[in-house]
């Protein structure tokens, strides 16, 4: 979603839209519609900059993405 690079499911992290707020999703086993990106701060960056989380949930946002941002930063060493 951020830098838009291909890469293994297993290297990507799954975000699932729960009400206006963007939810990372580490086990894949949240309900609805799932994103993908790579959890680190970059990527992050990117897709909050491109607007991209609107799009990729087919949803209005704007979207929070306060406890993504939490969780890549304390996942990313």
């Amino acid at each position: 979603m951020g830098c838009r690079e291909r890469a293994a499911k297993s290297a990507l992290l799954r975000i699932v839209a729960d009400g206006d707020e963007c939810v990372p999703d580490p086990r894949g086993t949240l309900p609805g519609r799932g994103a993908y990106m790579h959890p680190v701060t970059v990527c992050l960056d990117l897709a909050v900059r491109r607007r991209a989380f609107p799009r990729a949930f087919k949803a209005k946002g704007p979207f929070d993405s306060a406890a993504l941002q939490r969780y890549v930063e304390r996942v990313t060493p």
